[in-house]
Formats: structure tokens, C-alpha cells, sequence
């Protein structure tokens, strides 16, 4: 194995790191918000530090990968497919974090009723399933289970855009809830987001395998003759 292939296995594993922080980071950010558990809590937001130097780490050894190797085809397209999962990934974190704070601001436990009426657990789970398929996707270079989370996707999206009726009509019912629902509304905005930054994943590495660029890709409708 030469020194670039070290190199890159080297960075390949920094990169699972960074998922498998960020996984853990997710399922106890949902523990913590679904049991008010602020001791969890406390512990995603400490440990907020540890994805951002990690971040640091990955983007400084990608710099130092292309000044040392100058790597083309294959290996250029990882190590700058790398440094937007990496980005992507950070920024999964931040959204666990956003979450965990919620909990320490607000002592208020959420009604169980209104996290069934948006579906939460659902879409937070969901959100999950993806990253477990992108981090599959991402260890074995298969673009095939890359290719998984779209579908996925679109159930966050359903759910995110069904979110605003729903808290309308119950809010209506008991206006007492609405801080309840504002700040269920803000979680579902943050695992939209998630899912979003899972399917960039997806695409860096779709891109990375194929040498297919997906991002801003956009369907040409066919119009019929006449029209």
C-alpha cells in the first residue's frame, strides 16, 4: 500500500468517525427531547465540541492530502467529495444540538398527543433510517444504498409540509398548546433540514463513485407538440 493509499484509508476512517459521532449525536438528542431527559441533554451539547474539532481535523488532512499527493480521477474526486460530507455532517450535529438546547431552555415536557398528531417520532426516526443508509453507503462505496435516502426524503418532506395545517387546526382547538407546537414546528424544520443534508451526502457519494454530478440537477418537463 503506498503512502497516498495510507492516506486516504486514513481519511476514510476520520470520515465514519464523524458519522458515527454525528449518529450518536441524533438518537440521544431524541431520547433526551421525548423523555425530558436534561442530564442527555447536557451530554449532547458537551459533546458539540468533539464534532466540531473533528470537522477541523478532516478539512485540515484533506488540505494536506491534495498539497502532498496532488491526487487526480479517483482519489481527487473523494477527498473533495470528503470535505462536503464532512461539512454536511457537522452540520447534522449542529442540528442535534439545536435540539438538546431546546430541552434545557424550556422546562416543559411535551404532550405525548401532539407529537403523534405531527408524526414526530415517525419523521425523527425516519431521519435515523437515512443516515444509517448513507453511513452503509458511505463505508461500502455503493451507490446503490446512497441512492436509498431519496426515498426516504420525501417522507420528512410530507411530514414537514402536513406540520403547518396540522398545529392550524389544533391550535384552534386549544390555544393553550400553541408554545407546544411552535416548538415542535422548530424540531421538524431542523430534521427536514437533516434529511436535506443526508441526500447531499448521497450525492458527493454518487459523485465520488460515478463521477456524477447531481447537485442543481433539475427535471426537464417534455412539452407536447402545440404546447
Amino acid at each position: 500500500m503506498t503512502n497516498l493509499d495510507q492516506y486516504r484509508e486514513s481519511l476514510k476512517q476520520s470520515g465514519l468517525e464523524m458519522f458515527e459521532l454525528c449518529e450518536k449525536q441524533m438518537l440521544k438528542s431524541k431520547e433526551a427531547f421525548l423523555t425530558h431527559d436534561s442530564d442527555l441533554a447536557e451530554e449532547v451539547i458537551h459533546t458539540e465540541n468533539r464534532v466540531n474539532a473533528l470537522d477541523l481535523k478532516i478539512d485540515r488532512d484533506c488540505e494536506r492530502f491534495i498539497a502532498l499527493h496532488t491526487p487526480v480521477a479517483g482519489d481527487l474526486r473523494f477527498v473533495l467529495a470528503l470535505r462536503k460530507i464532512n461539512f454536511d455532517l457537522e452540520r447534522v450535529g449542529d442540528h442535534a444540538f439545536g435540539v438538546a438546547k431546546y430541552i434545557i431552555e424550556i422546562n416543559t415536557p411535551i404532550d405525548p398527543k401532539l407529537l403523534e398528531n405531527l408524526r414526530f417520532v415517525e419523521m425523527y426516526d425516519s431521519a435515523l433510517s437515512m443516515l444509517d443508509d448513507i453511513k452503509d453507503a458511505y463505508i461500502d462505496d455503493d451507490t446503490k444504498k446512497a441512492r436509498k435516502v431519496y426515498k426516504k426524503d420525501k417522507v420528512l418532506n410530507k411530514i414537514n409540509i402536513n406540520a403547518f395545517k396540522v398545529i392550524s387546526e389544533e391550535v384552534k382547538k386549544d390555544p393553550n398548546l400553541i408554545d407546544q407546537y411552535l416548538l415542535l414546528f422548530s424540531i421538524i424544520k431542523k430534521i427536514e433540514r437533516i434529511g436535506d443534508l443526508i441526500t447531499n451526502i448521497a450525492e458527493e457519494i454518487i459523485f465520488y463513485r460515478e463521477a456524477e454530478i447531481l447537485k442543481h440537477q433539475k427535471k426537464k418537463k417534455v412539452r407536447k407538440p402545440g404546447k
